[in-house]
């Protein structure tokens, strides 16, 4: 007797492959839920130092435990110097291929690279989580030709970032902005990236090895997304004024509008609405954001009606990457960085995920339908 007929779901879609109690993402309602809390709820309320806790733990850190990890994350800042290295020899490579390339590398100065117990996870989280915004902002001063700068302790994550980024004391108003984005994007459902992440630890790979294909799953643009492309989108519009004739041209061409629809949210993307108002807050400071962001508004208004009108049915709303373009260029950084960017932020989730496949201990290992020829004969 053959083996049963299997059903078979195209590209695992619909399939529920693992259970979690990370994160939720309810498209027909718009509404992403993080360990228990929506993200309006989380966003600019926590810092990613709590987020990350929470993700990791399973509850937010108390005053003590917030300084505690705090403190660590600010340690570990530092890279190995052979990582160090790489970056600056890969200074003329996309910023998300010099991150693959340092993120594996990170394990250089632990003491057994292997060691996937919950101790050892919950360490490799905070030292890879710490260091991706090093290795980023190393990569891009080295990429203009600069030196790269070294971390301060003293600063949060995302001013510490900034800081060795552009080499001086950090904006206030544009750190909270970078602590809210990274928030925003920490984690999302059992996503590409994700269940990469997920599939390497179900092996008893080590998180180091799971973290590093969960960025070559991200730099896909079918998951990385668009926000490079959103921005030159509003800079080719240029005005208002030209903005409809522009979209309708896009539409006509068959031409996606870059910042609109998602595989999974059927109305507006929440995160779209936490980011809108981070750039909102940004743009009051900045007059050139200010004049972008007036007009990605009403670029929005314009889009949304037109994609209503000729694509009835769609839902094409709003979503993340939109707001994501005008936000991270407010902080000086190019449309280059932007992938990069999302991954020092979805770390963290990447490293729950694997904590919590870990803990399930349970190889991922799904059947393929064979649609090859069978009863083929050598010719002798």
């Amino acid at each position: 007797m053959g083996s049963p007929p299997l059903k078979t779901a195209r590209n695992l879609d619909g399939v529920v492959a693992a259970s979690t109690h990370l994160s939720h993402v309810d498209g027909q309602a718009g509404q992403l839920t993080i360990a228990g809390y929506t993200l309006e709820e989380l966003a600019g309320r926590v810092t990613f130092e709590e987020l990350a806790h929470l993700l990791w733990t399973g509850s937010l850190p108390t005053s003590s435990a917030l300084v505690e990890i705090t403190r660590e994350m600010a340690r570990l800042r530092p890279l190995p110097a052979k990582t160090l290295e790489l970056v600056r020899t890969a200074s003329a490579v996309p910023p998300i291929d010099a991150l693959r390339m340092a993120a594996a590398t990170m394990s250089l100065d632990l003491k057994d690279p292997d060691d996937v117990s919950v101790a050892a996870d919950l360490a490799a989280a905070r030292m890879l989580t710490a260091r991706m915004p090093t290795a980023l902002a190393a990569h891009i001063r080295a990429s203009h030709g600069q030196e790269p700068i070294a971390p301060r302790a003293d600063l949060s994550h995302a001013a510490n970032f900034l800081y060795m980024v552009h080499g001086r004391e950090p904006d206030p108003v544009a750190a909270r902005a970078l602590d809210s984005y990274w928030v925003t994007v920490m984690d999302h459902g059992l996503n590409a990236s994700t269940f990469t992440a997920r599939v390497i630890a179900s092996t008893r790979s080590d998180m180091v090895s799971a973290v590093t294909g969960a960025i070559g799953a991200l730099k896909g643009p079918l998951h990385g997304g668009a926000p490079g492309p959103v921005l030159d989108m509003l800079l080719e519009i240029r005005s208002v004024d030209r903005a409809e004739a522009w979209l309708r041209s896009e539409l006509a061409a068959g031409r996606r509008i870059m910042g609109f629809g998602h595989r999974v949210y059927k109305v507006r993307d929440p995160r779209a609405d936490v980011l809108s108002r981070v750039a909102e807050s940004m743009g009051s400071a900045r007059l050139e954001n200010r004049q972008l962001y007036d007009l990605a508004r009403e670029v929005e208004k314009i889009a949304v009606r037109l994609l209503e009108e000729q694509k009835p049915g769609r839902n094409l709303r709003t979503n993340v990457e939109f707001f994501t373009a005008l936000v991270l260029q407010a902080l000086g950084l190019e449309p280059r960085t932007f992938v990069a960017m999302f991954a020092c932020g979805r770390t963290a989730g990447w490293c729950a995920h694997v904590i919590e496949q870990r803990a399930e201990d349970h190889l991922i290992r799904p059947q393929s339908e064979y649609t090859g020829p069978k009863g083929l004969k050598l010719a002798r």
